[in-house]
């Protein structure tokens, strides 16, 4: 696919290896170190199943335990020791690690996207599916669509919360707009996440029905981001049991600008 901001995304992760113009196999790379941020994953014939394993790192010291196997649709920092990258998630000596090359490949600006997906009932992990700016225009030009937060502790058979909104981050333009809804699914079938963004409106999709509706806007460039979190400092089951997974079955996008 090439360094693309513009392009349609039809990946049903049926060929057995990465399409590396298209995916980076790393979680936010550039606030910490190579093997500490690369994802675990294998394919399991309906989907890329990312992994959480019992001997994986935890990303990044000054996060705790937590650790993360992450799929993403570019890169982008500063140079060394400097403030600048994608989602700075934390202000207090945030710190660019290992320098990243400014890869767009797939950073729209408006559009839709829709991921189906497999999450977990294992209380300790999250599935995430999120656009989150890009930053490198401007540093407030870092605001996020959630298409969907799936804890592992509020999925079950009957019921499933899913998390859907915005999230201001460091953008003065937005305020933090974020909704659990309970949904009538088991979020450990497939399922399918979306969301629609233009100049007109922010339409939040599970399944194709329109959970929520903002007026908010955001029309700078976004990343793409899929992942499976492990907080271990959560609710646990004993014995603890790895590998702990969710499987990635399609991404449909389309940038409209």
């Amino acid at each position: 696919m090439g360094d693309m901001a513009e392009a349609t995304i039809h990946d049903d992760f049926a060929t057995g290896a990465l399409d590396s113009d298209l995916w980076v196999d790393h979680y936010l790379p550039q606030w910490t170190t190579p093997e500490r941020s690369a994802a675990r994953y294998d394919w399991q014939g309906d989907g890329l199943r990312l992994r959480i394993d019992a001997d994986q790192p935890a990303w990044r010291d000054a996060d705790g335990a937590m650790r993360v196997s992450n799929l993403q649709t570019g890169t982008f920092s500063g140079a060394l020791d400097s403030d600048r990258g994608t989602h700075r998630h934390r202000l207090d000596g945030l710190r660019v690690v290992t320098p990243q090359p400014t890869r767009r490949l797939w950073t729209p600006t408006s559009g839709e996207v829709s991921v189906r997906v497999s999450a977990s009932a294992d209380p300790t992990v999250m599935v995430g599916i999120w656009l989150v700016g890009f930053e490198a225009s401007d540093p407030a030009d870092s605001g996020e669509l959630c298409i969907a937060e799936l804890f592992g502790d509020k999925i079950g058979p009957e019921t499933s919360t899913v998390r859907v909104g915005i999230k201001a981050h460091h953008d003065p333009r937005l305020v933090d707009e974020i909704r659990d809804i309970p949904l009538a699914i088991d979020a450990t079938e497939p399922h399918t996440y979306g969301v629609t963004w233009s100049a007109d409106v922010i339409e939040f999709s599970v399944d194709g029905r329109v959970v929520m509706t903002s007026a908010q806007r955001l029309n700078y460039e976004q990343q793409l981001m899929i992942d499976l979190f492990e907080f271990p400092n959560g609710p646990e089951r004993a014995p603890q049991s790895y590998p702990k997974t969710a499987l990635i079955h399609s991404v449909r996008a389309t940038s409209a600008t």
